[in-house]
């Protein structure tokens, strides 16, 4: 927000045991993207604001991809689990070094945005110490009630100490605040521990604020925004939402899908001008596909660049470091890894091509694989420009091929060819003339019944 700083605070320590896992809440994907790094990309961000993040202890990974994501972040443990205040509290040595705006959010709320964020700092400018963020839910079981006074928030009501009338209300806390810089510290400070657990919760910060003559106030969101993520079923939900959202922005931006709701995309997908994808094909993170390009049914890419009127599919797998120049064709069962081809390069079916480059309009046959491990490490092929290797070929890497050259079918080859040569590594084929015939008869001549 222009002419004031912000400070983020995004609590990760949550150990998040109804996942089921060994992995951090906050580390699941949503999109190819984990939860915490969704919410530090909404995150406020640019000039005078800062990002610390508050992991449990023995969490390296979640500080490691906090710093992957912003490399601005700061990182703060919360040695005990007493609440959400004391988590906040953790960062004290952040707090105490000033801004206009404090804003905590959760790494658990993949799908709240930076509009939602900038919304909540609004309030503060107009004079509000605090701005909570509340959502319309469809059922508000469960869930702390936003008491709401003449345009005030005076109380956040949890489930268990609601009134009949109250827990009629469906206006409901979804645990993001702003609060003002200048009495944030004293504010939450002043919180007890009180509650049944010991523990010191964010949510009393608003009859404090209440009871000290400042005002509350709140904005208002969809519910879809604000899912927390606490069991596989949620993160399930999460990723339905958001395959919702990328499907919408993608078919907006001019991609023709025939069938969008089979489409998974991951949330840095990068679409050109009238590209199409066929149903039931899955995106992983760090795709790029350019002008025109098509991608067929029942193909799988990730980390991968595709050009400009290039095809792929069907029953394509397209991993990490494939890229793919203009015209390019993969056809159905292929596979490549760690694989450039050049533009008009094909490599129509049933075809392994791993740690190689393939030059313009080289044509690979069916049933070609670049053998490139052995079983220690891995070695790279060179296919030039134009060459045109022969089906069911085996290419042992360290191998290079030479512009125009040829290799012709069922060949092995491991020496490299030159430019506009033959290459042909078979065993001498042997003709016996008549042998069919006899195997036939011998073998009918043996299933007869034995007499006498």
């Amino acid at each position: 927000m222009t002419g004031r700083s912000c400070l983020t605070i995004v609590l990760a320590a949550g150990e998040g045991t109804r996942m089921r896992s060994s992995l951090p809440k906050v580390l699941h994907p949503v999109a190819g993207k984990t939860l915490l790094a969704h919410v530090l990309a909404a995150a406020p961000r640019g000039p005078g604001t800062s990002l610390a993040v508050v992991v449990g202890p023995g969490h390296e990974a979640v500080a490691s991809e906090a710093k992957r994501v912003r490399a601005d972040v700061m990182t703060f443990i919360q040695h005990e689990r007493l609440g959400t205040a004391h988590a906040v509290l953790a960062a004290r040595e952040a707090i105490a070094r000033g801004a206009d705006d404090l804003v905590i959010a959760f790494g658990d709320t993949p799908l709240i945005s930076a509009d939602t964020f900038a919304r909540m700092r609004a309030p503060l400018q107009a004079g509000a110490a605090l701005a909570v963020l509340g959502f319309d839910a469809a059922d508000p079981t469960g869930y702390g009630r936003l008491i709401v006074d003449d345009g005030r928030l005076t109380a956040i009501r949890e489930q268990a100490d609601a009134s009949a009338d109250e827990r009629r209300i469906t206006l409901c806390n979804a645990g993001v605040m702003a609060f003002d810089g200048k009495t944030v510290l004293k504010v939450i400070d002043k919180i007890g521990n009180a509650n049944s657990k010991g523990e010191y919760y964010l949510t009393d910060a608003v009859g404090i604020i209440r009871d000290s003559g400042l005002r509350a106030t709140v904005i208002e969101t969809g519910e879809d925004e604000v899912r927390g993520i606490n069991t596989k079923a949620q993160l399930a939900e999460a990723e339905q939402v958001m395959q919702a959202r990328l499907r919408k922005a993608a078919l907006d931006s001019g991609v023709t899908m025939t069938a969008p709701e089979t489409v998974f995309l991951a949330a840095d997908t990068s679409f050109g001008k009238d590209v199409t994808i066929e149903p039931f094909v899955v995106i992983g993170p760090g795709v790029t596909i350019a002008d025109g390009a098509v991608i067929h049914a029942f193909s799988h890419i990730m980390q991968a660049s595709i050009g400009s009127n290039a095809s792929v599919g069907p029953y394509a797998r397209l991993r990490p470091g494939t890229s793919l120049g203009a015209g390019a064709k993969i056809g159905n069962f292929v596979e490549t890894k760690a694989a450039t081809l050049e533009a008009g390069a094909k490599v129509n079916h049933l075809t392994y091509v791993g740690d190689a480059h393939v030059g313009a309009n080289a044509n690979i046959g069916a049933g070609t694989i670049t053998c490139n491990y052995d079983g220690f490490n891995k070695y790279r092929t060179e296919i030039g420009e134009g060459a045109f290797i022969g089906s069911n070929s085996s290419l042992v890497a360290p191998v290079k091929v030479g512009a125009g050259a040829y290799v012709g079918s069922g060949s092995v080859v491991t020496r490299n060819v030159p430019d506009d040569a033959l290459a042909v590594g078979r065993g001498q084929q042997a003709v016996r003339e008549g042998w069919a015939k006899r195997f036939r008869e011998m073998k009918a001549l043996a299933k007869k019944p034995k007499t006498g």
